[in-house]
């Protein structure tokens, strides 16, 4: 069975979901989500919950018939049957806790739905159900800017269009707009026939930003159509923290080995794996929150 998979950060914490196709619905883990609520590590959120359950059982709540048994999978590799709660329900959920906790908990849960970043991220999910995803030129500027429109479309003006005013990020200066059509050329030109060469190509995209905002995000799914049809291998991009992610490509500039030895290692053949896309997808957003 094709489940999508999805996983949410709270203050770098994960909080997991499955997609209800049926219903067309997230449901999210109870347990992370309490974890996240108690600042508690996983077994005594377990343990927390299950005290939880049967309080609010004994007082006749509803919470707890409203949970669905969905199977995740744990970090030893293996499904379990999981509480998963749906939107209503992990709401409700958070009213049992603390105000504090609760409230800071509610408006990054129902912000991170509505957000431009959560609009797109939707759609960039559902690129890998899009046909457009077989028709994105691969290693060109062109098909960088197919998945730019396709994925911040409708929600930023200049979706999918060559900026043309300069941009700097914590100092650093990326490339200079008024010559920005000929460096996309030439990193066009680049070879992608190593992973070495690859990944060469990635950080000169980088550098290059094409985009007002949104070049992370596209750029690695640009990265891994390369992997995918030069070698056939994606990025697991779970294997990868945000900080390793982060320093690796702001030395990158000056010096890619970082970066190289960091994808290596993360890299899989599952490069048909729904879920792995997805998952690519839930890393790649979490990356730039707060940059």
């Amino acid at each position: 069975m094709n489940i999508k998979i999805s996983v949410r950060f709270f203050d770098d914490r994960e909080v997991r979901a499955v997609w209800d196709e049926e219903n067309a619905k997230w449901w999210f883990n109870v347990v992370d989500a309490v974890a996240v609520l108690n600042e508690q590590d996983y077994a005594k959120a377990r343990n927390y919950w299950k005290y939880l359950k049967t309080k609010l059982t004994k007082e006749k709540n509803e919470l707890v018939s409203a949970t669905n048994r969905l199977k995740l999978l744990a970090k030893d590799g293996k499904k379990y049957l999981t509480d998963t709660l749906d939107s209503d329900g992990i709401i409700s959920l958070a009213k049992h806790f603390p105000n504090n906790r609760a409230m800071k908990f509610l408006d990054w849960f129902l912000y991170s739905e509505n957000s431009i970043d959560g609009q797109s991220k939707k759609k960039a999910y559902a690129l890998f159900e899009s046909n457009l995803i077989d028709e994105i030129q691969i290693g060109t500027a062109k098909g960088l800017q197919q998945i730019h429109a396709y994925i911040f479309g409708g929600l930023y003006d200049f979706a999918g269009k060559i900026r043309q005013k300069n941009i700097s990020k914590g100092g650093f200066q990326f490339a200079v707009s008024h010559f920005l059509g000929n460096t996309l050329q030439q990193i066009e030109q680049m070879p992608e026939n190593t992973f070495d060469e690859i990944v060469e190509k990635y950080i000169e995209m980088n550098v290059a930003h094409p985009f007002m905002e949104g070049n992370g995000r596209s750029t690695r799914i640009w990265l891994d159509l390369i992997l995918k049809k030069q070698l056939k291998k994606c990025v697991d991009w779970s294997q990868i923290s945000k900080n390793d992610y982060m320093n690796a490509m702001i030395k990158s500039a000056t010096n890619g080995n970082t970066l190289k030895n960091l994808l290596k290692n993360a890299l899989t053949d599952e490069i048909h794996s729904r879920e792995m896309f997805m998952k690519g997808i839930d890393y790649s957003y979490y990356y730039e929150e707060g940059e």
